[in-house]
């Protein structure tokens, strides 16, 4: 390693570069988001293959086994494929970019009746009620 000092003792100014452009280095990084993906994601033209009337073992053979399912006695199961892509500077909150939903309704006899896709636009607010709240009749 260099020394950091010329023969009378004091810090060399290639040393402060050096130590500056190191600083400088350390605090961009820490500027660069990091992407985090997460869920279901899709094999290329897989959606497009699922059409109505197909059966649920062929959904699962083509899409895998979905993120989610909801099931309705009177009128079928539901399958969601759910994805989401979250961005995050150094210690900031993590910030969603983009979220994707892929449902796929079945009927009683397990074929497929309808296919439809979400987005993050499409999401909305949900008020949660703590117990703190009077019940209001």
């Amino acid at each position: 390693m260099t020394n950091m000092r010329d023969s009378s003792g004091n810090v060399t100014r290639r040393s402060l570069i050096w130590l500056g452009a190191g600083a400088t280095a350390s605090l961009l990084a820490g500027c660069q988001p990091t992407i985090n993906r997460r869920g279901y994601y899709a094999k290329p033209g897989a959606l497009s293959q699922v059409s109505e009337g197909m059966a649920k073992s062929e959904v699962e053979a083509l899409m895998g086994s979905p993120s989610t399912t909801a099931s309705i006695n009177l009128q079928g199961d539901s399958y969601y494929y759910i994805s989401s892509t979250t961005s995050q500077r150094s210690f900031l909150t993590p910030k969603e970019q983009n979220r994707e939903i892929i449902a796929i309704r079945f009927d009683k006899s397990d074929q497929v009746t309808s296919v439809a896709q979400y987005a993050l636009e499409d999401g909305q607010t949900v008020r949660v009620r703590d117990s703190s709240d009077p019940i209001q009749s």
